[in-house]
């Protein structure tokens, strides 16, 4: 198996955040995928030893990265003491992890997205939602596998094996026992992919209340919340992409400077200049500052020039055409919209 750390850290890799850990069969593609309040070896093992119970199959190897949480001296002794191979990718090769790096992506950045996830309560809304996850993408979620990759001139030709799911690759397998086989079959028998959906949904939406709020919301009533649900999947796709944790909240622009103005002393000698030729560039101008003031103004400064030009022009043509200053219309402009509006004309 291949095994990852993905951090739900948002956009600051500061402070304590939760961290999924992410296991992939590179045989049959079955993922398994568990909330770590903690970066330790120590849980690692823990987590992998518990893991190892609830697998259809048994571990022969496990391929880690370089982090710390891996290359430590307590995974390398739990892993010799159950006969367990351990290997390691070449640092900075994301390629050389790419089942796992494909499950990140595929199932764990789209189930859960990219907000930002602290503390106990979010780690228990992740158990929850991978509790389910887990059931619906090893027994329900069908996936391509490669089957062999080369080379025709310079074009790469892949060939890959029908879409199965993880469950139906380990039960056609020989190597699979007689007895592990029954149990999936079994446990197939008795899983409702729709309420693992609606489970799944009812976790990304605390998640996502969680992460923007502080709160978890309160999940609804689970057959009236499952109906709706079910009623909802034929026009869901209408409204683009449904989940609750597709994207984080959009933060509200900044109206503040986060460096010194350049141009704040000689603002005014600007305008006045631009007042007097208001077919200038900011070329022209730019260049009219470095002749009188040698040294100070760069040429990387263009950009700055040009946008402040823009926010001027656009404020001065708002003024002419609405007579608005300050946000407020001008009496005349009023009652002539007032006129209009009495008689009944549309105003463009």
């Amino acid at each position: 198996m291949e095994i990852d750390l993905v951090a739900h850290c948002g956009d600051r890799l500061v402070g304590a955040f939760v961290y999924t850990l992410t296991l992939t069969d590179i045989a049959s593609t079955w993922t398994e995928c568990v909330p770590l309040l903690v970066r330790t070896g120590a849980l690692v093992v823990e987590t992998i030893d518990r893991l190892r119970g609830a697998l259809p199959f048994r571990i022969l190897g496990l391929d880690i990265d370089n982090g710390g949480e891996f290359l430590n001296e307590t995974l390398v002794a739990y892993c010799v003491g159950h006969g367990i191979e351990l290997t390691r990718s070449r640092p900075y090769r994301k390629n050389d992890q790419a089942w796992v790096e494909q499950k990140n992506g595929s199932v764990v950045r789209r189930l859960v997205g990219y907000r930002r996830l602290e503390g106990a309560a979010a780690a228990a809304i992740l158990a929850r939602l991978y509790t389910a996850s887990r059931q619906f993408v090893n027994f329900f979620q069908p996936s391509f596998k490669l089957k062999e990759k080369f080379r025709v001139g310079g074009r790469t030709v892949k060939r890959y094996d029908p879409p199965q799911t993880p469950c139906a690759r380990l039960l056609a397998a020989p190597t699979t026992p007689v007895a592990v086989k029954g149990r999936l079959i079994e446990l197939l028998e008795t899983l409702d992919p729709l309420r693992l959906l609606e489970e799944i949904r009812q976790s990304q939406h605390q998640l996502a209340s969680l992460a923007d709020n502080g709160v978890a919301a309160l999940p609804a009533a689970q057959n009236q919340d499952l109906h709706r649900f079910l009623m909802g999947l034929s026009t869901a796709w209408h409204a683009g992409e449904p989940r609750p944790t597709d994207r984080a909240r959009q933060r509200s622009p900044r109206h503040w400077r986060t460096r010194k103005d350049p141009f704040e002393s000689t603002w005014p000698t600007i305008l006045t200049w631009f007042e007097d030729g208001p077919d200038q560039t900011g070329v022209m101008l730019l260049q009219r500052l470095q002749s009188e003031h040698p040294g100070v103004f760069h040429d990387n400064l263009l950009r700055t020039l040009q946008r402040r030009l823009g926010q001027w022009r656009a404020q001065k043509a708002q003024q002419l055409v609405f007579g608005v200053a300050d946000g407020a219309m001008t009496p005349g402009l009023t009652s002539v919209i007032d006129v209009l509006a009495k008689d009944g004309a549309s105003i463009g």
